[in-house]
Parts: C-alpha cells; structure tokens; sequence
C-alpha cells in the first residue's frame, strides 16, 4: 500500500491551522483541562497500533477520536490528536509515516465527521439526554468511524496479501467497538462527571417542565 501521503499532510496541516486559528484553550477551565481529556490522549498511540502490537494485520486499530471530540470539543481534539500522533511516533513501532495516515484516519477523520453528524443530531432531533447518549455517543460515532475506515481503504488501497472486503468488514466490526465503548463511557460521564464532556450540557439535553 503506497498511496501519496500529501493528502493527509495538508488535510493535517489544515485542520491543525484551524484549529490553533480558534485559540480554543480560552474555554479550557482555569484549573486545566481535565485529566480524562489527558488520559484519553496518552492512551490514543495504543489504540492506533494494535495491529502493530497483535502482529495481526488484519486486526484493525480503534480510533477512539469521537470520545476525544465529545470531552474536548472539535478545536481542541484536533489539537490532542497531534499530541497523540508525535507520543505514537515515538512510543511505537510506527513510522512517521504511518502515523501521519492513522492521525488522519483514525483520528482528524473521525473526529470531523462525528462534528458534523453531531451537528445534525442536535439541530435535528429533540433535545434530550436519551438523544445525546444513543444519537452522538454511540451512532454518529459507529458511523463516523465506519466512513473514515472506508475513505482510508479507498485512498489508501489494502495491505498486502488481504482482501478488500476483509478489510472493510474488520473495520466496520472495529467501529461498532468504538461506538459501544464511547457510548457506555459518554453515558458513565454524563451521570457523574457531566464537565468532562464539553459538548454537554444539562441546560440543553435534560427535558425541561
């Protein structure tokens, strides 16, 4: 798999431009972001090299960038997932590279997919807690993740010696795992820890009397 890797630079370069351009850390909290968000960061180099880690190249890699979205809001995911992209150079056996394609894909990908199907559940549908859990936490989530594994294998083609629909269907069953695990984890935190997820509010998806 040799596609040109100046697609994902610029798309990269772009949204990490955006990002900065936003200055989103006005919003961070006076005490920091909260460590969650820092913690879901460090973890993300792991996710995206479970392949790597399995010795099993069909095993495909969690994303886990719409969980990051949803705590940190768009500007500022973008941003820890460029952290996240120089710890996994770093930590793992990946190349430049090949961070550079999984920071796109697994990451820049997802999170701005999920931002705009997000967009659509919250002005579309009802406000409600129930809404905000199923409808952003769990399946804009599996269907962002999806879309993003399908635009990867068709920019990027399949690795050697696998077949595409195996490929596709290994990813589609990766998304469902990361819906299922942002989904129970958004659900934990709006019961307790609700200013852990930045795109929440109770003002806006608790039913009003």
């Amino acid at each position: 798999m040799n596609s040109p890797l100046w697609p994902e630079a610029l798309a990269g370069a772009f949204a990490l431009a955006l990002a900065l351009s936003l200055r989103p850390w006005r919003a961070v909290p006076a005490g920091g972001p909260p460590w969650p968000w820092l913690a879901w960061v460090l973890l993300l180099p792991l996710l995206w090299s479970t392949d790597k880690l399995s010795g099993m190249p069909l095993v495909q890699p969690l994303s886990g960038a719409c969980l990051l979205l949803l705590m940190a809001g768009w500007p500022l995911a973008v941003l820890g997932l460029a952290v996240a992209s120089v710890l996994a150079a770093l930590w793992t056996d990946l190349s430049w590279a090949e961070v550079l394609q999984r920071g796109v894909w697994l990451g820049l990908a997802p999170a701005t997919i999920a931002m705009a199907l997000g967009a659509g559940v919250r002005h579309g549908l009802p406000r409600h807690l129930f809404v905000y859990i199923m409808g952003r936490g769990f399946f804009v989530t599996g269907i962002a993740a999806t879309a993003a594994g399908a635009l990867a294998l068709w920019h990027g083609g399949v690795p050697a010696g696998l077949a595409a629909e195996d490929v596709l269907l290994a990813r589609m069953l990766t998304a469902s795992g990361d819906a299922f695990i942002t989904g129970m984890l958004v659900a934990i935190f709006v019961a307790y820890k609700p200013q852990w997820l930045a795109t929440y509010t109770d003002a806006l998806y608790l039913p009003r009397d």
